[in-house]
């Protein structure tokens, strides 16, 4: 009687029911595989849209370079080009890189407006004339390199300039002082340019 009492508790223990918490058979499998399936939905949906972002970037990022270099094509590098600033400046040289946050130049001259103290009576244009002079950028006070760096945001538009042999123009005043000057420019010591200023003003 012993025997078969025990035999009964262990059937009865074998097939004891499993815990409430824990999903088992084909429903819990069935949970399990759901849940796997939306995670990866998940991943797939979250890679795919990091790939368009990275997309959509590496195409402005194009676009603003092509824009650059679509605007770089029309320089003539044989010839002369004029800057102008919104400050009113204008730099006339060539330029050697352009893109969107600054134009680089090199060889750059600057018209400078000579103030007249006693215009000359006889003729007033003749005098208005000679009030402009082109100079070539380096023998200023704080002796800058041929070199210039301008920001993008301070250039209203640049062009190309003709060549010309006239020495009343800018291509043929650039000309010549090239080839009067084939080493570069030769600055003097400021209190000799004052000197030469009073001589000049003395005659």
């Amino acid at each position: 009687m012993e025997f078969m009492n025990r035999s009964n508790q262990q059937v009865q223990q074998t097939h004891a029911p499993a815990p409430t918490g824990v999903p088992s058979g084909p429903r819990g499998r069935g949970r399990g595989l759901n849940a796997f399936k939306g995670l990866r939905i998940a991943s797939v949906v979250l890679l795919f849209a990091t790939t368009i972002l990275i997309v959509a970037l590496v195409w402005l990022v194009m676009r603003g370079n092509v824009g650059n270099n679509r605007e770089a094509q029309y320089i003539q590098n044989d010839r002369l080009q004029a800057v102008f600033l919104n400050g009113g400046q204008v730099y006339f040289g060539k330029i050697q890189d352009l893109n969107s946050k600054y134009l680089r130049m090199t060889d750059i001259f600057y018209l400078r407006v000579n103030q007249v103290v006693q215009p000359d009576q006889q003729s007033t244009q003749q005098a208005q004339q000679n009030d402009i002079s082109l100079v070539k950028l380096g023998c200023e006070l704080h002796r800058p390199s041929n070199d210039m760096l301008i920001n993008r945001e301070h250039v209203i538009f640049w062009e190309n300039l003709k060549e010309e042999d006239g020495e009343n123009t800018v291509p043929g005043a650039v000309k010549k002082y090239m080839a009067q000057y084939p080493e570069g420019q030769e600055c003097q010591e400021p209190t000799q340019q004052g000197d030469n200023n009073q001589t000049n003003t003395d005659n």
